[in-house]
């Protein structure tokens, strides 16, 4: 699959994403996420709003419940047409697999299904501390992702400095969505584990996930571009 880079809409009104989304030519569509607050703003149909401009979607809403009601929700969600879901690893495969199974469509297309492993903002001692997980990071982040793999899973999401980590345990073909990406120079802000797009891209992401450096940046446009350019190595 082609690498590419996905822009974290995360607005709090459908109005202030949409006037973000017009800074682009009409030709020029990037991959968008739509996390929590913009959805729970708007509701579903700031989904479909984004799709008609003819944008991919990452639906970014983490799910994590037993795996009936995990099952019903993606099914919801996969009638929106989004391109890519995610929901919590430790949800165990069960949920898991629940969920695969709702995300089919009738034409048997699905979104792409990722699990997410440990949230970039989650650091070692609070993993011990706070979660009681006694294990490196690396290695819970790698377990994660087996157990993803094995509930027949695309990929996962995970920090840009656990990827190669990742494909080393699931194979090339096995997906990595990195947020936690800031340019050369740039603050970390809540973030605690994070990389520049180029270091992202050597390191096996294929998909990362760039938020406050391109939609803070004073030209959007073309702080996007340069994220496209250092992570593709154009």
């Amino acid at each position: 699959m082609k690498r590419d880079v996905i822009i974290a809409l995360d607005f709090e009104s459908g109005e202030k994403a949409l006037a973000f989304l017009d800074q682009f030519p009409q030709g020029e569509k990037p991959y968008v996420k739509i996390g929590m607050e913009l959805f729970y703003a708007q509701g579903p149909d700031i989904v479909r709003q984004v799709k008609g401009r003819g944008h991919k979607v990452f639906l970014d809403l983490k799910l994590h419940d037993i795996p009936n009601t995990v099952k019903k929700a993606m099914k919801v969600l996969s009638a929106l047409d989004v391109d890519m879901v995610n929901l919590h690893a430790a949800g165990t495969a069960d949920m898991m697999r629940a969920a695969l199974e709702g995300l089919v469509r009738p034409d048997g297309s699905r979104p792409i299904l990722l699990a997410v492993t440990q949230l970039t903002s989650t650091s070692q001692e609070r993993m011990e501390k706070e979660l009681l997980i006694q294990r490196p990071i690396a290695q819970v982040v790698a377990s994660y992702a087996r157990l993803a793999q094995s509930a027949g899973l695309d990929g996962v999401v995970c920090s840009p400095l656990e990827a190669a980590l990742v494909k080393e345990s699931c194979g090339a073909d096995f997906l990595t969505v990195t947020p936690g990406i800031r340019f050369a120079g740039a603050q970390a802000d809540d973030q605690k584990r994070i990389m520049t797009p180029a270091l992202a891209r050597e390191g096996g992401s294929d998909f990362i996930v760039v938020g406050r450096p391109i939609t803070q940046a004073p030209d959007p446009v073309v702080a996007y571009r340069r994220c496209v350019r250092e992570f593709l190595g154009q």
